[in-house]
């Protein structure tokens, strides 16, 4: 008996119960598409505990030994994607975000240069509602430039990594996508994740700018009520 007290005959007599006219081949696919639906419940049972050995202290060390492979493996395999239900254009945006960090010769990537990727995506719902509160891009760009950080001595090359606080805006962005129910995470999510990490330096830009945490949802809210279809929207 399995721990999950189900054996392969018991599946074997669901499938054919379940499809008493089908081939032999014709059930072939069917037990491959239930075998898919096994193993997503498998990697999301497992993803589940991990999640709670990694918020209880555990090392992903401790983790892989437990699941049965190395630490970087069990990290690679179960750290998720920060990044998941992203649209293009949001997606685009920290690309840019990366390269403003480059520009600027420095080595990590703070809330700030997410702004400035914001800033540099025209098409999305983000640029367009702090240019309507800023009057101009221009005005954004400088309020941005005022609290940027001394330029680095050179430009990093490769991969530049987020700093805490830009990490928990990427996560808030889910967060605040999620709230409202759009299924998919845009730059108006972003902007909203921003101002949502308050210790962050875009937080302390956005509220300069006039905006406040309740004041933005609110207009993301009648923006996206206008917009539903916008071109960031999964699948433009």
């Amino acid at each position: 008996m399995s721990p999950l007290n189900v054996s392969l005959a018991d599946l074997i007599a669901r499938l054919d119960a379940e499809t008493p006219a089908a081939d032999p081949l014709a059930r072939i696919s069917e037990a491959q598409l239930r075998n898919r639906t096994l193993t997503d419940l498998g990697d999301q049972l497992v993803d589940y505990y991990v999640g709670q050995a990694r918020d209880a202290g555990a090392s992903w060390s401790e983790i892989g030994e437990a699941i049965g492979v190395t630490k970087q493996a069990a990290q690679q395999r179960h750290t998720p994607n920060p990044f998941e239900g992203f649209t293009k254009l949001n997606r685009h945006t920290i690309v840019l975000a990366q390269e403003a960090a480059r520009t600027y010769k420095h080595d990590t990537i703070g809330t700030e240069h997410l702004l400035l990727g914001l800033l540099g995506e025209p098409q999305g719902g983000a640029y367009r509602v702090l240019v309507a509160r800023a009057g101009s891009e221009r005005a954004v760009r400088e309020a941005v430039e005022a609290v940027l950080p001394p330029a680095g001595p050179k430009a990093l090359r490769g991969h530049i990594a987020f700093r805490p606080e830009t990490t928990q805006a990427i996560g808030q962005a889910s967060r605040a996508a999620a709230e409202l129910g759009t299924g998919w995470v845009g730059t108006e999510h972003a902007l909203l994740g921003l101002i949502r990490t308050p210790d962050s330096p875009a937080a302390h830009i956005l509220q300069g700018l006039g905006f406040t945490p309740d004041g933005l949802l609110e207009t993301v809210q009648a923006a996206l009520a206008e917009r539903p279809d916008e071109p960031e929207a999964p699948g433009a």
